[in-house]
């Protein structure tokens, strides 16, 4: 069984509010297992501005491309925990 990618930067951060569970009640989005393309759109939609003003534009803005790209693919492939 291969090894799981090693979670890039700004990942334990981001791990800190949303959950890693299905059915968690909480008003912010479980990031594990959604589409890469869906978590990059939003993030980079937060650092343009495109979105309510709220942590996660000032988070953003943190981000290089990249590491919005790393991000994203990161979290895609994690598996979504019951």
């Amino acid at each position: 069984m291969a090894a799981s990618p090693e979670a890039p930067a700004g990942a334990a951060a981001c791990s800190g509010c949303h959950p890693a569970g299905k059915g968690v009640d909480t008003p912010v989005p479980p990031l594990a297992g959604r589409a890469p393309a869906d978590i990059a759109a939003a993030l980079r939609d937060f650092k343009a501005g495109g979105r309510a003003p709220t942590v996660m534009g000032r988070i953003a803005k943190g981000f290089t491309d990249s590491e919005i790209d790393a991000l994203a693919a990161w979290f895609g492939a994690q598996k979504v925990t019951p």
